[in-house]
């Protein structure tokens, strides 16, 4: 290959890219499984049309606006509009289109991410305004700060190894503020649908974040190979966290809980997993996943509609390990890092990470509220009651997930379908036994 192009650094970001996408999936069905069996495929959509439609906008001008030349460290210019300039051509050691492949499956995850807040009451065109509009002015500046060689947060010496602050914290602070705008759901909560999907989704969650944490060492090295192992124990250690702390609470262990606790520590690990040491990583993921189930409680203390936890898991969570990668990051695991407060008593690399949570928080929450006031404006945000309580699988795509018999307590109520109504065309109610013929 021409330039400085090395074929197994090649192969390990092209697995990485794919790893990366397929965490797209697997958060819908972490998230399918958590909503009542009528907003199911209103719920993969979400992660589903993210993936799509953020692609699009990547490639026209969202990698522009991240990583193109740099004005002022604030915002990437009209460098690769349309993708110009990006082509095969070396950029390091890939092909410049790999990189940007790699990075646009970070652009498309982040806003799928924040449909966790708004699951089950956001209109669809809504949803697709306002995530093209919050990949545009909120998570392509961020990246520039953060990721681009010139971004003014980098040049500062603060350190993101994977997106603790451009995925999580970005989206987990727009989530609380899309929770508190859109306001609470209609009708009494109920219970996840399908944890069996959930946990599914929190498995290949897991597996994508190898992609997602070793890929963003951007080759086949050492340096792979300490973020990799690094994820695997946060995640793990978040879970049993998680479960310890389940199991004073309410004297068991529960599936949702560990499906959480694992996320949790994978979010923690995320911006320190290139710089710390994996007894340090074991100490990020057990930290997280203590800290993020006492931030999941947060929603019923404060009484915002956080659906799916996005707020306590992933905003606290970035939040959480961009700090303690100040705290645990040492050259010994990484020389191009810093020696951070107990590997080199550091103060002052904490208090980097800690302007970059504040700076990158308030702008996150700042634009998500601007944005979807516009949104509200064009096109309204939530759907009409009558909508809500049918269901937006029917209502917003005219399709059910299931159908036999597995609406039940979350799915159709008597409100929606009454038996009178059901009656009508002299078939049986939804949910009626099937009479056998003899």
């Amino acid at each position: 290959m021409p330039g400085g192009i090395v074929g197994a650094d090649v192969a390990w970001v092209l697995i990485s890219s794919a790893l990366v996408m397929l965490m797209v999936p697997g958060l819908a069905l972490f998230y399918g499984g958590m909503v009542q069996g009528k907003n199911v495929l209103s719920t993969l959509m979400h992660s589903f049309g993210a993936l799509a439609v953020v692609t699009v906008v990547w490639a026209l001008w969202g990698y522009s606006l991240a990583f193109g030349e740099s004005h002022g460290g604030l915002i990437g210019g009209a460098t690769h509009l349309f993708m110009k300039g990006v082509g095969t051509e070396a950029k390091g050691t890939l092909p410049h289109i790999l990189f940007f492949l790699f990075q646009g499956t970070f652009a498309a995850i982040t806003p799928a991410l924040i449909s966790g807040a708004y699951a089950e009451r956001l209109k669809f065109s809504a949803f697709l305004l306002f995530t093209v509009l919050w990949a545009t002015f909120v998570y392509a500046p961020v990246a520039h700060w953060v990721w681009a060689p010139d971004g003014w947060l980098l040049k500062l010496g603060t350190l993101d190894f994977a997106g603790g602050a451009v995925v999580h914290l970005t989206s987990g602070v727009s989530a609380l503020v899309v929770a508190l705008v859109v306001g609470r759901r209609r009708g009494a909560r109920q219970p996840p649908h399908n944890l069996a999907f959930t946990l599914l989704g929190a498995g290949l969650l897991w597996f994508g974040w190898f992609g997602f944490n070793a890929g963003s060492a951007l080759g086949a090295n050492e340096l792979a190979a300490l973020a990799a192992t690094n994820t695997h124990l946060a995640a793990a250690a978040g879970a049993v966290a998680w479960g310890l702390v389940d199991l004073v609470r309410l004297k068991k262990v529960t599936a949702l809980g560990a499906a959480s606790g694992l996320v949790a520590g994978l979010v923690g690990i995320t911006p320190a997993a290139g710089f710390v040491s994996p007894l340090g990583a074991l100490a990020i993921g057990l930290l997280a996943g203590g800290v993020c189930y006492g931030g999941v409680l947060l929603k019923e203390r404060f009484h915002y509609d956080d659906a799916l936890d996005v707020v306590g898991v992933h905003g606290l969570g970035g939040a959480l390990g961009a700090v303690l990668t100040g705290v645990f990051a040492t050259v010994a695991a990484n020389p191009a890092g810093a020696d951070g407060l107990l590997a080199g008593g550091n103060w002052a690399l904490v208090g980097k990470q800690a302007l970059s949570v504040l700076v990158v928080g308030a702008f996150s929450a700042l634009l998500t509220f601007i944005l979807l006031k516009v949104v509200q404006a064009v096109v309204g945000l939530r759907v009409e009651a009558e909508a809500e309580y049918e269901g937006l699988d029917t209502h917003v795509h005219g399709e059910r997930a299931y159908h036999t018999g597995t609406f039940g307590s979350h799915g159709m109520t008597p409100r929606e379908v009454p038996p009178a109504k059901a009656s009508e065309s002299g078939k049986a109610p939804l949910g009626a036994k099937p009479v056998m013929e003899s």
